[in-house]
Order: structure tokens, then C-alpha cells, then sequence
């Protein structure tokens, strides 16, 4: 899918290097370690056609400019599948570009062949660049977020 002159595709091996940069962004701006073990198993997940994890990368003229993680989650009070979006990031150099654009465009069609009537995600409070770009695509759901560590 191609929209801004940006191109959606699923990365290949002639892509890994450019969708591990993107993804140690990624951590480094959630400020979180991203060890070889950790970038592996999700290259793998996103593979792995029986894995939920799905990924694509935005490419503008060729080059790796963004990412989008995503999968099927399951809602039982509505019944059916939802989508949710694990992951999106786009390289400071090309916010504005179209680029998240172009990935959110891929992820409505995706959940729109695939019968999700709804994808969710999260993001930090503070991210504050982001949320705007959420506000235009989205609407803020009144949900807060908990985790619980075992």
C-alpha cells in the first residue's frame, strides 16, 4: 500500500537491519532495553504466519522510516475479534511525512478485511506528538491502564 510516497510492506531479510533500528528507536524512546533476544523473538513472531503478532514497515524512497506491530485480540463483551496495535514508530526524520499515516491507512484496511470493528492501542500519557496524531485517526477511549507483574 502506498500513500505520501510512502510504501507499506511486510519486511523480508533485506529489511531486517532497517526494521531493528527502527525498533531499538522504539524502545529507546519508551526507554526500554531492546536486547538481541528480545528483537529476535518478535522478528520471528512477525514471521511466523501461526504467531498473532503481525508487522509491517513504512518505507519512504526505499529506506525503513517506520514500523507498525499488530494482532488480533479477542473482545468478549462485543463477541469478536478486535485488533490491537502493539507497536507504531516512525523515525523523528520523517514525523510529518505521512508515514503514520500510511501505517494507520494499512491497519484500517487490515481490520476492515479482516472484521475488526475496532483497534486499540496505548500510548504514554506524555507522548503528547503522537496522542495529537491519535486524536485525528481515533477517539481517546476512557480507559486507564494497569499492569500487574508475576
Amino acid at each position: 500500500m502506498a500513500s505520501s510516497g510512502i510504501e507499506i510492506v511486510q519486511p523480508d531479510a533485506a529489511l531486517k537491519v532497517g526494521w531493528r533500528t527502527l525498533y531499538d528507536g522504539y524502545a529507546t524512546f519508551y526507554k526500554r532495553e531492546m536486547t538481541d533476544a528480545i528483537a529476535e523473538a518478535v522478528w520471528g513472531w512477525i514471521h511466523d504466519p501461526a504467531h498473532e503478532v503481525e508487522g509491517v514497515v513504512a518505507l519512504r524512497d526505499g529506506r525503513p522510516v517506520g514500523l507498525a506491530h499488530y494482532r488480533r485480540m479477542p473482545s468478549p463483551l462485543r463477541g469478536t475479534d478486535v485488533g490491537f496495535l502493539d507497536d507504531l514508530f516512525v523515525t523523528p526524520e520523517a514525523r510529518g511525512s505521512g508515514a503514520a499515516d500510511a501505517l494507520f491507512d494499512h491497519l484500517r484496511a487490515t481490520a476492515k478485511a479482516r472484521g475488526w470493528g475496532v483497534v486499540r492501542w496505548l500510548t504514554a500519557d506524555d507522548n503528547y506528538r503522537a496522542r495529537s496524531l491519535y486524536d485525528r485517526v481515533a477517539k481517546k477511549a476512557i480507559w486507564n491502564v494497569y499492569e500487574m507483574t508475576v
